[in-house]
């Protein structure tokens, strides 16, 4: 399908989401601000009566028809129009970029409701294109995986690309994968287990070595591949040796726990009930990032507004070699700026593994821990500090074997 075509398709369907969300929204507020519930301190959550409910009724219905007659309409001009051949070499940074920032904030819903706009799950080599037989080829293979709002692109996108280098100095045959970040962080660490098991099978040679690299929520996304793949009996696990942590949340973000607090206090609230669910449309995704969800029993049943931490104790994956890099914006650990901000987004503590709570803290060896000073989060990416870290870790383990 044509990709302008399909992604104005997307965008309708979304904007007939919105549209809808928002008629819900005024009227929770007009029902929570009739005198009857202000005298009665309910929260506004039932619908209006009488004339007024069948105006809020007639909005809605015509919103739907106007998004199916719309999403009717694109879908047979991108049948006319051929197939979409979504290449990385053809597509635009720019318009990547918006697209994973969506897929980030709303990415369950566009899954759930087939957007054309949800990205589907899959590697590419070396960012540039599909991964193909040469990737299978390689005998040390190294993974790539992004954080939330993010791509596989962004690899590319700063000072150092980390892959390249790899390929370099190395010999390591980089793919990046590309991914919702928005679903559920185990739904994603399954998918992506499974891919990687379809790899291996598909390969022509050993392998020697398997390397994942992953930033921030990518981190979450490999240690949930780790224990789905080790679960399913795969043979990537007994080939994946070595795996990397940038700045990954391993016990969340203070950042979202802020926003489920803000939801709580909002919902409490007679008047200002209707507003918590504004706070309810961030995605799956993103609530996974509270306390660093791994496995479906973290969610699953489970008040997305509850703010305690009710997650399985999850150690680090059996058999692979695991390092943390994390970083502050601080001149020296033990700042004020450190001990505040971190990197601006996750804590050292969390990025370190560290906990209050001994049964859940994650114990990376000393010798297998790095904090970069004066770099924020989105530095990890791509620093040349951190790239020299990295290949030092990896040299020293092949000069011990």
């Amino acid at each position: 399908m044509n990709p302008s075509v399909e992604n104005l398709r997307g965008a309708g369907r979304l904007s007939t989401d919105a549209i809808i969300g928002v008629v819900d929204l005024v009227e929770a507020m007009h029902r929570t601000l009739s005198p009857a519930q202000i005298l009665l301190g309910r929260a506004g959550e039932q619908r209006t009566h009488g004339i007024t409910s069948i105006v809020y009724k007639s909005i809605r219905g015509i919103s739907r028809l106007s998004g199916v007659a719309l999403d009717t309409v694109l879908g047979t001009a991108s049948a006319l129009l051929g197939t979409i051949h979504d290449q990385p070499a053809t597509r635009s940074p720019r318009h990547e970029a918006v697209r994973s920032a969506l897929n980030g904030v709303l990415g369950d819903h566009l899954a759930d409701t087939a957007n054309p706009l949800a990205i589907d799950m899959r590697l590419h080599l070396h960012a540039r294109t599909t991964a193909t037989s040469s990737a299978s080829s390689g005998d040390k293979l190294v993974v790539f995986v992004h954080g939330l709002c993010l791509n596989d692109l962004h690899w590319q996108a700063r000072d150092c690309d980390y892959g390249a280098a790899l390929a370099r100095d190395c010999g390591y045959t980089p793919l990046y994968l590309h991914y919702n970040s928005g679903r559920h962080i185990s739904s994603n660490g399954r998918q992506f287990a499974e891919q990687l098991e379809s790899l291996m099978q598909a390969r022509h040679a050993p392998l020697k070595e398997l390397v994942l690299i992953g930033h921030s929520m990518g981190g979450l996304v490999i240690r949930s591949a780790c224990h789905y793949g080790a679960i399913a009996g795969h043979t990537w696990r007994q080939q994946a040796c070595k795996a990397f942590f940038l700045g990954t949340p391993h016990h969340g973000a203070p950042l979202e726990r802020s926003g489920a607090w803000i939801e709580a206090l909002l919902d409490r609230n007679p008047l200002l009930a209707p507003f918590a669910r504004l706070g309810k449309i961030r995605s799956a995704g993103i609530t996974d990032l509270r306390h660093g969800n791994l496995v479906d029993a973290d969610w699953q049943d489970r008040d997305r507004a509850v703010r305690s931490d009710t997650r399985m104790r999850m150690p680090l994956p059996e058999g692979v070699v695991c390092h943390a890099i994390a970083a502050t914006t601080g001149t020296r650990t033990g700042s004020l700026a450190d001990r505040l901000f971190g990197d601006g987004l996750v804590p050292l503590a969390s990025a370190l593994g560290e906990h209050a709570d001994a049964r859940r803290a994650l114990h990376f060896a000393p010798t297998r821990r790095w904090i970069g000073h004066r770099m924020n989060h989105m530095d990890l990416l791509g620093h040349v500090a951190v790239y020299e870290q990295i290949k030092h870790w990896l040299s020293e383990s092949r000069q011990r074997r």
